[in-house]
């Protein structure tokens, strides 16, 4: 298979099969905490889209760069979670100053990127499925950007028309989102069947 099928099927496995947010629970709660609106949705999305891009590609390079084979392996955890806080403060820098109503909107979200558990995630996952190539490390990082930003957008667009819903009283708010959210999340999880 030429390199190009592999950087296909690895982007479109990391946005739909194997979904961060909707297969291996990460990053639920920007998930559930800024998906009440697609503008915001979006705007959260990109920002975590460019944010786990730059921080799969600099951890992947500090890693294979710097790390690997030296006794400062041992600080990759650390090393991991400095890049993406470097990363959420360019992006909350840049934010505040030229879109300052999405930056008030976000509120304390834009921050809590830093502790996005998906960004985490996808730099030790990049790790542990030995990615040997930068560039398939940067084809999923961006792929998961694009599933986050996927999920939260399909996510928001269910709660904007839940709003309009005859939903009971009882279901109404956080119970009627969670629900949605597994039901959303079973979905996607059958696209892993239909590849076996």
């Amino acid at each position: 298979m030429d390199t190009f099928n592999i950087l296909l099927m690895g982007f479109i496995s990391i946005v739909i099969v194997n979904n961060l947010v909707l297969t291996k629970f990460l990053g639920i709660c920007p998930y559930l905490g800024v998906s009440g609106r697609i503008d915001m949705a979006f705007g959260m999305g990109m920002a975590v889209t460019f944010v786990v891009t730059l921080s799969g590609t600099l951890t992947w390079l500090i890693d294979h760069l710097i790390l690997m084979g030296t006794p400062l392996e041992v600080t990759r955890y650390v090393c991991f979670i400095l890049v993406i806080a470097g990363a959420v403060q360019l992006v909350e820098m840049y934010v505040r100053k030229f879109f300052p109503s999405l930056y008030e909107s976000f509120g304390i979200f834009l921050p809590l990127i830093t502790t996005n558990c998906a960004i985490l995630g996808l730099c030790l996952f990049i790790n542990l499925w030995e990615i040997d190539s930068l560039v398939e490390a940067v084809v999923l990082s961006f792929g998961a950007g694009i599933g986050f930003t996927m999920a939260i957008c399909i996510m928001a667009g269910i709660r904007e028309n839940l709003n309009l819903a005859d939903v009971p009283e009882c279901l109404k708010g956080a119970p009627i989102t969670l629900i949605t959210a597994g039901i959303l999340t079973l979905a996607f999880m059958g696209f892993a069947g239909m590849i076996r």
